[in-house]
């Protein structure tokens, strides 16, 4: 594990393997996997968890409720939000929703998703395993496993293997062209051929 000198980290919650570099703030109360990289000018806020060989680019504040599972890159200065009705707590009409946790909406990035520079992730938001968002565009709805969305609002333009390569499907299949994993389409859904097979047994 390395922690830069002018990092602050008041977590021991950290695995092996992980980085985390200049001017970056880790609050308590945050649990960070291993072999994680974390740049430089991030805010990592209590009661948010970072998974496994996660990547966070720099400029980048997770907030309390912002889940990253195993492998999902952030790019570079992406928005994360967590109140769907945000107003200051300390004005006085809005002290009385403030007084609980109800007003906290968790968003799940799952693993292997990859979210490009300068998106901005709603609350309340489920992004699926190994999604791709482009850069710049914003997410107001949760996202299958292996959609390509782009623009404001994100919009489903394909779909991407696990290694991130765009899948082109004839009829309802499609095999990735770099590392050979195939792919079934049924519907607005795509799923790894082994494992619709494994699930039919």
């Amino acid at each position: 594990m390395f922690i830069h000198p002018s990092a602050i980290v008041e977590t021991a919650e950290i695995g092996e393997g992980t980085r985390i570099w200049a001017y970056t703030h880790v609050m308590s109360d945050v649990t960070i996997g291993a072999n994680c990289n974390i740049g430089e000018h991030c805010f990592i806020e209590s009661g948010s968890t970072v998974g496994n060989q996660v990547t966070i680019k720099n400029g980048n504040m997770i907030w309390e409720g912002v889940h990253l599972e195993d492998g999902v890159f952030v790019g570079p200065l992406v928005i994360f939000t967590n109140d769907l009705y945000p107003r200051s707590p300390r004005l006085p009409q809005a002290q009385t929703r403030y007084a609980d946790r109800g007003w906290l909406k968790p968003t799940v990035v799952k693993q292997g998703a990859s979210l490009g520079a300068g998106a901005v992730i709603l609350a309340g938001v489920v992004i699926g395993e190994y999604c791709l968002v482009g850069a710049g565009s914003i997410v107001n709805r949760s996202l299958p496993p292996h959609a390509l969305v782009v623009g404001s609002p994100a919009r489903l333009r394909g779909w991407v293997c696990q290694c991130g390569l765009p899948l082109v499907f004839t009829s309802a299949a499609a095999a990735c062209a770099r590392c050979g994993l195939q792919f079934i389409k049924t519907g607005s859904s795509v799923a790894l051929q082994q494992a619709v097979h494994s699930q039919a047994f």
